[in-house]
């Protein structure tokens, strides 16, 4: 299976999102610096994964 970097780095931000957004509103109030962080944890994801090259696939003949 190929995936390409866009597509790993794009499902990254959205798990980190919500993770962030689901902790950040867990006392029913979403504070300025709630929404810096969940935006930097989806900037941070997108950022990290799409460096990261995929792993080589061994070709087969």
């Amino acid at each position: 299976m190929k995936i390409s970097s866009i597509a790993k780095s794009i499902v990254a931000g959205l798990a980190a999102g919500a993770t962030a957004a689901v902790t950040a509103v867990q006392d029913g109030n979403l504070t300025t610096g709630e929404g810096v962080t969940i935006v930097l944890a989806v900037l941070g994801a997108w950022g990290i994964t799409y460096a990261v090259p995929n792993r080589p696939t061994a070709s087969r003949q």
